[in-house]
Order: C-alpha cells, then structure tokens, then sequence
C-alpha cells in the first residue's frame, strides 16, 4: 500500500540551492481550487454529478493531475464512488497534487451524507484558495534568504578562482599538498553540512497545511444533511483517515462540540467557524516561519559556510604565499 500523502509537509521546496526546476505547488493547489468551483458551479446549474467530472477542464494542470480528473470522470459516469478512484489515481501518480485528497474527502462525505454537493464543493474551493495563497506569500518571504544563501554558499569557490587569478598557486595547494588535502576535506564537508542545513531550514519554514480544519468542515458538511452528531462524526473519521490520515487527531472536534452542547449552539456554525480560524492561523504561522528564515540561516552560515570560505579559500592563499616566500631564492 502506497505511504498517505502529508499535506502539511512542502514537498521539495528545500532546494534553496538546487538548480532543478522548481515545481509551482501554489499553481498546481490554484488549479484544484478552479476544478472544485466548476464543479460546483455546475451542480448548481443542474448538471448530474455523473456527467458534470466530464465537462470540467483541466487546462491549467498538470500532466498527473489531468489524469487524476479523468479517472474520476471514468469512475462519475460509469456510477462508482469518485472519491476511492481519486485517491488510486492518486496513488499511481505521485506527482500530483496532495490537494485532490481534500477534494477526496469532502466528495465523500457530501455523497454518502446526502449533504449538498455545490455548497461544500465551494466551501472547499475557498479552503484551497487559502493554501494556494499561503504557498505565495511563503514562496515570496523566501526569495530573498534564497538569494542570500546561493549567494553565500558560492563564496569559497569565488576566493579560490580569486587565488588563482592573481597568480598564486591555490589550487595546486589544495591538490597536491597534504594540508592542502586536509583544507579540502574539511572545507567540503562544511559545505555539505551547511547546504543541507540550509535546505532542511527553507523546507521547515515552507511548510504549509492544506488540512488545516478539514475534520471540523467535513464534519458541518455532514450534518449540514440533516444527519445525526454521531453518524456525522463516523462519516468525517472515516473520510479523514481513508484520504488524508495525518488531518488531526480530533481535538478540536471535541472542543467545539463540547461548547455547543453546553451552549446550546448551532454545532454546524461553531465548527465552520473554529475551522476558519485554523485556517487563519496556519497561514500566519506559515507566514512567521518564513520571516524568521532569513536569521535562522545566520547559524548555518557562521559554523559552516564561513569556516569552509576559510579553509578552502583564505588557508590555501595564505599556505601559498608563505611556501612562495621560503621558498624563495635568496
């Protein structure tokens, strides 16, 4: 069985010094949010569900995602369930985007709930919205530590073509002498240390949660249809833990129907609201991460990358102007 997709962890953002062409994950959520709002624009105009998978476009995804819309079209007009046939689509195309599995899980209650299709399709528009907005501003706060950090972690290479311009024998230092050698293997490691330091920084403050009170919608989504607390609660456990398991353990639901009961209060309202809320704080806390990125790579920098500049740029200049001298004839 194929590992569950994390929603919250940003898949491949490290490459903070990676030339590899980046994938537009905010797009790629944007993209699945388009999808969502056409299908319930056109459930809403009466289209049957079994045709309306077939009638949406898929222009501005993906090649994997295109495919997992098509399989679900398959699966809506030959009458199977389209949320299993997602997430197998999903599963046989890792590249595609983790956000059809919150599109998954919203299809699933609605069905099997009876709870209208078109406002919780739309509800959950307005969610990927927010996560493709979040994967913006995350994306921009991180460009200029980015650029700081290539920047920086090219600065042993530039002192030693410096050396070697200016006719100092550095490379022949760090080639062939042993401590030479030694200022090599040590300033390489550094290096190493130091981008992977970076990378795993820039991957931490990336991170974002599409998930972010996704139990709490599902789960006014289903009593939304007139459906029973406890059989609302088991429709939105199990939708949560066949498509998105890593959603939460269910302690906000607890908190919000255990104020509703003692209040009094409409429980759908206070859920939609205790999600909205979720929702808004994960995207500050994305936002913070990415504001504290830039002093957080001051630590790689100090006790990697400048002692490498050091070993692999200034030692070897200064070893060949000191061998250069004693060298010397008299």
């Amino acid at each position: 069985m194929p590992r569950p997709p994390r929603l919250f962890e940003g898949r491949r953002p490290a490459g903070l010094l990676s030339r590899r062409r980046r994938r537009d994950l905010a797009g790629e959520v944007d993209a699945i949010a388009a999808i969502t709002e056409r299908l319930a624009v056109l459930l809403s105009a009466g289209v049957p569900a079994s045709s309306a998978w077939s009638h949406v476009g898929a222009e501005s995804a993906s090649d994997a995602d295109a495919g997992v819309l098509a399989s679900a079209a398959a699966a809506a007009q030959s009458g199977d369930p389209v949320a299993p046939a997602i997430a197998a689509a999903r599963s046989e195309r890792s590249e595609s985007s983790a956000s059809w599995s919150v599109l998954a899980a919203a299809w699933a209650v609605a069905s099997e709930s009876g709870a209208p299709l078109a406002g919780s399709l739309r509800t959950f528009a307005a969610v990927l919205r927010d996560e493709a907005q979040l994967r913006r501003e995350v994306r921009a706060a991180l460009a200029g530590p980015a650029a700081s950090a290539r920047l920086v972690m090219a600065l042993p290479a530039i002192a030693m073509v410096f050396g070697a311009t200016f006719g100092f024998d550095t490379l022949n230092v760090l080639f062939g002498t042993p401590i030479g050698i030694a200022c090599l293997v040590l300033g390489l490691t550094c290096l190493g240390i130091g981008q992977r330091w970076n990378a795993a920084l820039a991957a931490r403050a990336a991170r974002s949660r599409a998930d972010a009170g996704l139990e709490l919608e599902l789960l006014a989504i289903a009593m939304s249809s007139g459906v029973s607390i406890e059989l609302a609660r088991d429709l939105a456990r199990r939708s949560i833990e066949s498509h998105v398991p890593h959603a939460g353990d269910g302690a906000e639901v607890e908190a919000v129907l255990g104020l509703a009961a003692r209040a009094g209060a409409p429980v759908a309202e206070l859920l939609r609201a205790e999600a909205f809320r979720l929702r808004r704080a994960a995207r500050s806390a994305g936002a913070e991460r990415a504001a504290a990125l830039g002093v957080r790579l001051m630590v790689p920098l100090g006790l990697c990358v400048l002692p490498a500049f050091v070993l692999l740029g200034v030692a070897p200049l200064m070893i060949s102007v000191i061998t250069g001298t004693l060298g010397a004839p008299a």
